[in-house]
């Protein structure tokens, strides 16, 4: 069973100012939850009990915040007899611990790298889940994005992906996967709709597997990408992974992919989750 999963929660989020100067981009409302806090539950609910968030230096930090007891505020709807909004302010179940690791907005810049720190930090060796934190699916009637990433996973030993499927000419703002019955072969980055391998799209959704882990890390640590240079993107490693005979299983499920990184995909978000009965 898998009981560890990886946030990165550190990025500026400069796509959405003004406003993420003083709100982070993971803790914007959809509803009445912050962004995050959609596929923490999700984790949870599939059996997550330790969460490894990468943070940003910034003081205070908002996340941290509301995954930690509010004292006055539990004392205050005790007091009042507001029990119904008490366990509302519970934000986690007592089982589920948050460990937070800081990562310093001027180092290396990149998807991989909170992956990485997290595994060094830790050392961890063992299967782990990987969600980014500004986006998630809903389907609230159906199956998780997590749960689909476990049932897809026959061994321990390898690693799967979430993707989703959307209209072809979409694809070029993507990564797109190539896939060989059910196994991932490549992910082609931002292709052209005419030379895309297939609609399916990297929604950064993982399990990562031990080996897959330690590839992540070798590439953090053996590259010395400029400020201005490559980003240290995920698919890098992954893409090594696979050459060396790593097994990567495709998951998907039903359900709708929520975005918050825009402003249109956050209005949508919220369309759609304050529409739910």
């Amino acid at each position: 069973m898998i009981t560890k999963a990886i946030i990165p929660v550190a990025g500026w989020g400069t796509r959405r100012l003004p406003i993420t100067k003083v709100i982070e981009k993971s803790m914007l409302p959809v509803g009445n939850r912050p962004l995050v806090d959609y596929s923490v539950q999700e984790l949870v609910k599939a059996g997550v009990t330790d969460i490894y968030m990468v943070i940003s230096n910034v003081e205070p930090c908002q996340v941290k915040a509301f995954y930690q007891d509010n004292v006055a505020l539990n004392q205050y709807l005790a007091d009042r007899g507001k029990g119904d909004r008490l366990e509302l302010a519970k934000t986690l179940p007592a089982n589920v611990k948050v460990h937070y690791l800081t990562q310093d907005p001027s180092g290396k810049y990149g998807t991989a790298v909170p992956i990485a720190m997290v595994v060094e930090e830790y050392n961890i060796n063992e299967p782990v889940l990987v969600f980014m934190g500004d986006d998630f699916i809903w389907n609230p009637n159906g199956k998780s994005s997590a749960e689909a990433l476990l049932e897809t996973l026959k061994s321990e030993e390898d690693s799967a992906i979430f993707g989703v499927e959307i209209p072809r000419e979409d694809v070029e703002k993507y990564g797109v996967f190539s896939v060989k019955d059910g196994l991932l072969t490549h992910v082609v980055e931002k292709p052209k709709a005419s030379e895309a391998p297939s609609n399916l799209i990297n929604v950064s959704k993982y399990i990562m597997s031990p080996s897959l882990l330690r590839e992540v890390v070798d590439y953090v640590n053996t590259h010395d990408f400029g400020p201005k240079d490559q980003e240290y993107i995920i698919t890098d490693p992954i893409d090594n992974y696979i050459k060396k005979g790593g097994i990567m299983h495709v998951a998907t499920t039903d359900g709708e992919y929520l975005d918050g990184g825009s402003i249109e995909g956050w209005l949508h978000a919220n369309n759609v989750v304050c529409q739910q009965p």
